[in-house]
């Protein structure tokens, strides 16, 4: 047991550095001087060509430490990383990383989270019944439907969403995570907005997750069905709703609970796709907007948190499945 920890715990620490390593590394190989960028808009924005605009990258090619050797930048790339300190914005300075990820992470979680579990739970019992050989058969009929859900990216929702309820509708908005002339206070009114602008994301995720979740649980059910003590329980003449919910359920929502518990740990990371289709001000939305303009600092701070809070989840899952599932070994 012992033995498993450490090299569960020394694979976590590589897959940190590996990520890190790259998420470093790629961004700068590609072409171009993103601050000669930032600066550039900046003057062709505000209409002002009187002022040398090497001059000023120099200055902060400086004062980012862009203007060292890429091994140096490296060594301090990590050493900041250890503090969790992820310097500033590029295209936003004066802005800390750390201001931005802190700002952004309550959107990604509150509403990434909910709309998982909400279609996990949704899922998994729609998935049991479905399983389930007493069930009424109109449930039959609905998996057709399922396998389309699953199989279109949430996104597609997103968009098809937006054009039904932001476009022809107007009973939604169409994105952002809040009204712009709202003045934000802890009150109903900035709630009540809050979640107005949360509803179509979600409900694009629960769409494409019911689905998903669904035909796991009816695959799990099917194959918990064959098991001896299904046989054995319905010999010694117990009810069948009985069987149904301490037997079958019971038994076939262990992998679900995996799942889910991956699926929690990867909520950060999956966002970018329907952050962007949103424009929600989440972590998602921010590493895009990183990405697009090369802000090194913020796709550091933002994957790293990514990265971390993934290879955090798969951990906790390693080491604690075996006291969910005894059947589990850590051999």
């Amino acid at each position: 047991m012992a033995r498993y920890f450490i090299q569960r715990i020394l694979q976590f620490f590589l897959i940190i550095f590996i990520a890190n390593s790259l998420t470093f590394l790629l961004p700068r190989l590609i072409p171009g001087d993103p601050i000669e960028q930032v600066l550039t808009m900046k003057a062709a924005s505000m209409g002002s060509q009187n002022y040398d605009i090497q001059e000023y990258v120099k200055i902060y090619r400086e004062k980012f430490g862009l203007d060292r050797p890429l091994w140096v930048q490296y060594l301090n790339h990590w050493n900041d990383l250890i503090r969790l300190d992820f310097g500033y914005s590029i295209n936003e300075f004066p802005t800390r990383v750390n201001t931005k990820i802190v700002a952004a992470l309550p959107w990604t979680l509150g509403f990434m989270s909910v709309a998982t579990i909400l279609a996990f739970l949704l899922g998994s019992i729609l998935g049991a019944i479905l399983g389930w050989p007493d069930s009424p058969k109109i449930f039959q009929k609905i998996v057709p439907l399922l396998m389309g859900f699953s199989a279109i990216p949430f996104y597609l929702f997103g968009l098809a969403l937006i054009w039904i309820f932001a476009v022809k509708l107007r009973v939604l908005p169409p994105g952002g995570g809040f009204d712009p002339t709202l003045i934000m206070r802890f009150d109903l009114r900035t709630i009540g907005n809050i979640i107005k602008h949360a509803i179509l994301p979600s409900m694009a995720l629960v769409l494409w997750g019911v689905g998903a979740w669904a035909l796991q649980m009816r695959a799990m059910m099917t194959s918990v069905l064959g098991e001896d003590y299904i046989l054995f329980a319905y010999a010694k003449g117990l009810p069948p709703l009985q069987i149904f919910c301490k037997y079958a359920i019971r038994n076939a929502f262990l992998p679900q609970i995996t799942n889910l518990a991956v699926s929690i740990g990867l909520i950060i990371g999956s966002s970018i796709l329907i952050e962007t289709v949103f424009s929600y001000p989440g972590i998602g939305n921010l590493t895009y907007t990183a990405i697009s303009n090369r802000d090194y600092f913020v796709i550091n701070g933002t994957v790293f948190v990514m990265i971390a809070a993934a290879a955090t989840s798969l951990l906790i899952v390693d080491l604690i499945y075996p006291l969910i599932d005894p059947r589990i070994r850590y051999q």
